[in-house]
């Protein structure tokens, strides 16, 4: 039978070799992330920044993309569209800034609306999220993330030993940090959807960190006098195919959705995608072999091969 195989079986890639490199690069990766932060900040979107929220009904089916271009030339500032229950009805979020309500003669964004869409649209509530609200959710939204972190720790913990809880949080850690860091430094729209997207990139990174961490246990037990490092690099590359078959897997998935999946989700599929990426290579290169410098425990129980 025939089976489509990315990676041949019997790799033997001395990962661990590249550990020093690997750690210089992603060193600085973080610096950068940091810096760009530090600089340029986050370009929060509605959700995080306050803004207005309209919904819309019609008659006939609303083509969003011709909304969208249609509430954006009235230069209102930031105009989110996104299509929810039945084809005819439509959410509209728009974030108001003082230069916008200038330059449309002191209307407000609502009014502005309201004018544009008079006649072909019923407004049927509007909602303003104010300042406080924003902030609020903002706490909301890094405490999760702590919550998160620290949660996988106290797992890792009790599942393996300390050594691994400390290597699989540092590379969680790493993720996160180059996460917000190009988002930083390209000023993509940062808002709840992305933070879905962390939320959901922690967990797809410990998870690839878990299945090696699993491995470099067993052949703890089955290896007793291999060398550490070349025990991890056995772990690593027996699970090497698994790693790299179910990241390839997910990116065409990410991909199709952020070419055909349309504006309303595409920074929460471009936050996953990058997360995959730096995921997968912290699991392969930060993650393991920290367990060199942590001083991992050698278990000698269960069968002893050379």
């Amino acid at each position: 039978m025939w089976t489509l195989k990315l990676i041949a079986a019997d790799t033997k890639v001395k990962f661990v070799r590249y550990r020093v490199m690997a750690f210089v690069l992603s060193v600085l990766l973080i610096i950068g992330s940091i810096g760009a932060f530090t600089s340029n900040g986050l370009n929060f979107g509605i959700d995080f920044k306050g803004g207005t929220l309209i919904e819309i009904s019609s008659e006939a089916e609303i083509d969003i993309a011709q909304l969208r271009e249609q509430l954006t030339g009235l230069n209102i500032g930031e105009v989110q569209i996104q299509q929810f229950g039945t084809p005819s009805d439509a959410l509209i979020r728009v974030s108001e800034d003082e230069e916008a309500v200038s330059a449309q003669g002191g209307l407000s964004a609502v009014e502005s609306i309201r004018n544009e869409l008079q006649g072909r649209f019923e407004i049927r509530r509007v909602e303003i999220v104010g300042p406080q609200v924003s902030g609020e959710l903002i706490q909301t939204g890094i405490l999760a993330v702590l919550a998160a972190i620290i949660s996988m720790l106290i797992y890792i913990w009790f599942r393996f030993e300390w050594q691994f809880s400390v290597g699989a949080v540092l590379a969680l850690v790493h993720d996160v940090v180059l996460t917000i860091g190009i988002f930083s430094l390209l000023q993509l729209d940062f808002n709840l959807s992305i933070l879905a997207a962390i939320l959901t990139i922690v967990g797809y990174s410990m998870n690839d960190t878990v299945v090696v961490y699993d491995r470099v246990r067993e052949n703890l037990r089955k290896f007793k006098k291999m060398p550490l490092d070349e025990l991890l690099d056995v772990a690593i590359n027996e699970t090497l195919s698994r790693t790299v078959m179910t990241s390839v897997t997910t990116l065409i998935a990410l991909i199709a959705l952020y070419t055909l999946g349309g504006e309303v989700i595409r920074g929460f599929t471009f936050a996953m995608i990058w997360g995959v990426l730096v995921g997968t290579y912290s699991s392969i290169f930060i993650a393991s072999p920290l367990l060199l410098h942590l001083g991992v425990k050698r278990d000698w129980s269960g069968n002893q091969t050379d």
